[in-house]
């Protein structure tokens, strides 16, 4: 099965990574924490799964619609 991308709602700059890698996540954990216009905004995980990735690090900008992490199931 496919991994699942998580994607960033947003453009802004990642504050904090709170997954890890090979972590089991629930639907609606809190995965990165985005700052985007002077608030922090958390990406929650779309559905339950293992963390397969985290494509960004704490500082990095990221776009609206970009992947920023993928799950496996």
């Amino acid at each position: 099965m496919a991994d699942i991308p998580v994607r960033s709602e947003v453009a802004g700059i990642v504050a904090r990574v709170a997954a890890v890698v090979g972590r089991r996540v629930a639907e609606g954990d809190e995965m990165i924490i985005l700052e985007a216009m002077k608030m922090e905004l958390p990406v929650l995980a779309p559905t339950a799964g293992i963390v397969a990735a985290i494509l960004v690090a704490e500082g990095e900008a990221v776009s609206e619609g970009q992947a920023i992490a993928t799950l496996a199931r």
